[in-house]
């Protein structure tokens, strides 16, 4: 929707909504929200309704507690799930000191900043996801034990896979919030599903990842199950990856995506601390399908990117190191940042390396750069870059890496 205020208020008054979330997340991507009655619509949009930041981890001490949720209109959406008489719906949210300034911890403003460099650049870079996540089945009191809802695998389908008719629902309830998953099914793992989303404007596509998160975990349990993230849910089986799709258009019709990927596979290293930020992160890396070395190919999906086979609309680069616990905000800023450095610095695209890297050599693997290979090689990379320092707020850096 691309909707002002009074379309937000008259929308509230003819479909007979009570409740108004305000969303915001933590600087690590973990969505909060307050409730508001609709009286207070008008009060959120002119002054704010405030916030204890001291409460939300890397957001403020008690000293300096007091944060103000401001919606955007633009992101208004029903929730499906919530009854339809007396209905709830959700905005996102700026968030700002008393006195009005921007927040600096504020995700979404750190990808509204990129968005508008890459605008002041003349390039329109989008981003599509690609989310993996388990189903596990909870115990008597709802909670989640380790015990997978199927035994299925890639793309199998029912009776085998037992989540086909929850991604339906999920794919539906999507689409009533106007967001298009585009295509949906079995992963590899037991229990492991992915869905796909179309290409999308980069704070709209990162809004959609966080409600699509929201969405899988609430149907999930609507059915009795929990809906697992997590980046190494399993350990014997495969890791559950975020493939970030990124499409690059120029005003000037030059195409720089192979540039753009030099730029982002020169700064991975410094980067992964943000799109791979916990433990269980690393364990994922390198076993079944997921990329250890810095390294790109046409299709090979052993690779860190691949460039699949696509013209016009469809020429993208896939980057296959990302996991969903990662911030969409704070992860596409980066890779929007890092892939103009590479286009205005000319970087060199390294040689496309066609070998399968799981059944490699060790004496051609020795040869390859590799990402780093625990979260505490991770945040000393990103403690250590000039170009991490350079885009992200100190106090966001010292979150995620102290």
């Amino acid at each position: 929707m691309n909707l002002q205020i009074q379309d937000v208020r008259d929308f509230i008054e003819q479909e007979d909504i009570s409740f108004i979330r305000l969303a915001f997340c933590d600087v690590f991507g973990r969505q909060k929200n307050v409730s508001v009655m609709k009286t207070e619509l008008d009060r959120a949009f002119e002054t704010g309704i405030a916030i204890d930041a001291s409460a939300v981890k890397g957001f403020g001490s008690e000293e300096k507690s007091d944060l103000f949720l401001f919606p955007d209109p633009s992101t208004l959406a029903v929730l499906p799930w919530r009854p339809s008489e007396g209905g709830v719906v959700r905005m996102y949210c700026d968030i700002r000191y008393p006195d009005g300034t921007p927040f600096e911890m504020d995700c979404r403003r750190i990808l509204k900043n990129a968005v508008g460099y890459s605008k002041s650049r003349h390039l329109n870079i989008s981003f599509g996801a690609e989310y993996e996540f388990y189903l596990f089945k909870t115990d008597d009191d709802g909670y989640p034990t380790k015990q997978v809802h199927d035994k299925a695998g890639y793309m199998d389908i029912a009776p085998d896979d037992r989540g086909a008719n929850i991604r339906r629902s999920v794919c539906l309830t999507l689409s009533e919030m106007g967001i298009i998953p585009e295509s949906s099914h079995h992963e590899e793992g037991p229990g492991q599903h992915e869905i796909d989303f179309k290409y999308g404007e980069p704070l709209s596509s990162a809004d959609n990842s966080i409600t699509f998160k929201s969405a899988v975990s609430t149907i999930a349990q609507q059915y009795g199950l929990f809906a697992d993230f997590s980046p190494k849910p399993l350990e014997n089986e495969s890791g559950n990856g975020l493939h970030i799709n990124i499409s690059v258009k120029s005003d000037d019709g030059n195409d720089y995506l192979e540039k753009f990927m030099a730029g982002i596979m020169n700064r991975i290293k410094e980067m992964t601390a943000f799109l791979n930020p916990v433990s269980a992160s690393y364990g994922r890396l390198g076993v079944k399908k997921a990329p250890r070395y810095i390294t790109w190919s046409k299709e090979n999906r052993s690779q860190l990117v691949r460039i699949p086979a696509g013209k016009g609309e469809y020429r993208r680069m896939e980057l296959r190191s990302p996991d969903p616990m990662t911030n969409p905000y704070i992860a596409y800023a980066l890779l929007i940042y890092a892939g103009i450095e590479g286009i205005e610095k000319d970087i060199p695209v390294p040689a496309s390396t066609d070998i399968n890297l799981y059944s490699a050599d060790e004496e051609t693997l020795s040869k390859i750069e590799k990402l780093p290979e625990s979260l505490e090689e991770a945040n000393k990379e990103a403690r250590n870059s000039n170009f991490i320092k350079s885009v992200l707020p100190q106090r966001v850096i010292d979150t995620y890496t102290l």
